[in-house]
């Protein structure tokens, strides 16, 4: 039987009209359409916030792509055993994070934030540094905003003589300009790609993607083997979380996919040479990646079928370092 027309425009104009407003519950934007990413609710606080007893936590979700930085800092810093790792896991239905046992008498990572003081509506969102309390001191939250966060974990003392200074003082300029570029063009452009709310503020966000692309890779051509020349910083930390997730969802949920990776051979070689540091395979989750990002964004993927991919870091990493041109 076929489908009268007038019933498909009818279909389409009220799908049009609902994803509008889903869209507008899972991620706001402009007036013009353009995604806005949220301020996070304990941001602003810095070293001097640090209480001097107690062992940190550090809380960070598999999928989350600004925890991922933490969690890489925290590894390359070898914070082991001043920072706990705390892992927190996806509740699509509910739409929040929670804990695989209680914590502080919590359940869920909202339950946490308003023991520790947030607003009502406060979303409850990782990485998270969080001092535990001792005795009747309650746990209290030191900073949720990952940009800063990462800067208080890499100053933070390492056991470790040989851990790196991501933020060398020589290297502040270049490092300060790709911060600058990344954020606004790369790390929230793949989500201004995915989230835009029409064509016009989609064209936007993925043409300043892939010139932040190509600057990346002439960058790398000229100088390398990483952003700011020999030493490995803050710039390439940042990078990371977003281009391993390339393939398994930004490419192709996203609408992120003018070009593959590969067509930039010295980001897709710096690719696999920061996959090659120590530790980096334990951050690594392309399976779960994939699981979170088809199968909890709805309005993106209506249908929920999650594509098939690597189930492990290790399979994922054997196909970049393998896989170069085709």
């Amino acid at each position: 039987m076929t489908v009268p027309p007038a019933l498909v425009a009818t279909a389409r104009c009220l799908w049009q009209w609902e994803w509008q407003r889903l869209m507008a519950g899972l991620a706001p934007a402009d007036r013009d359409g353009n995604f806005q990413r949220r301020p996070s609710e304990f941001a602003g606080a810095g070293l001097e916030s640090l209480q001097a007893a107690g062992r940190l936590q550090l809380i960070v979700g598999r999928s989350c792509p600004w925890a991922h930085r933490a969690w890489l800092v925290w590894r390359l810093r070898q914070l082991e055993p001043s920072v706990q790792l705390l892992i927190v896991e996806p509740d699509p239905k509910a739409g929040r994070w929670v804990f695989p046992e209680p914590r502080f008498g919590c359940n869920s990572l909202a339950e946490l934030y308003q023991l520790c003081g947030a607003k009502s509506n406060a979303r409850a969102t990782v990485p998270l540094l969080l001092h535990p309390g001792e005795g009747s001191q309650k746990a209290s939250i030191i900073n949720n905003e990952s940009a800063e966060l990462i800067e208080i974990l890499n100053f933070l003392p390492s056991p470790s003589n040989d851990a790196p200074n991501l933020l060398p003082s020589q290297s502040l300029v270049d490092i300060n300009h790709w911060l600058n570029l990344m954020q606004n063009d790369i790390n929230d452009g793949v989500y201004r790609c995915g989230f835009a709310r029409n064509q016009a503020a989609y064209n936007r966000a993925e043409a300043a993607l892939f010139a932040g692309l190509a600057q990346l890779e002439e960058a790398l051509l000229r100088q390398g083997p990483w952003l700011c020349g020999s030493e490995l910083t803050m710039a390439d930390v940042r990078l990371f979380p977003t281009l391993i997730r390339w393939e398994q969802v930004y490419a192709p949920l996203f609408r992120c996919s003018r070009a593959p990776l590969f067509s930039f051979p010295a980001l897709w070689a710096w690719r696999a040479r920061f996959c090659s540091l120590p530790g980096v395979f334990d951050t690594c989750y392309p399976a779960a990646w994939r699981r979170d990002y088809f199968g909890a964004l709805f309005p993106l993927n209506p249908s929920l079928i999650v594509p098939a991919g690597p189930s492990s870091s290790e399979e994922l990493f054997a196909l970049i370092q393998a896989t170069m041109r085709p």
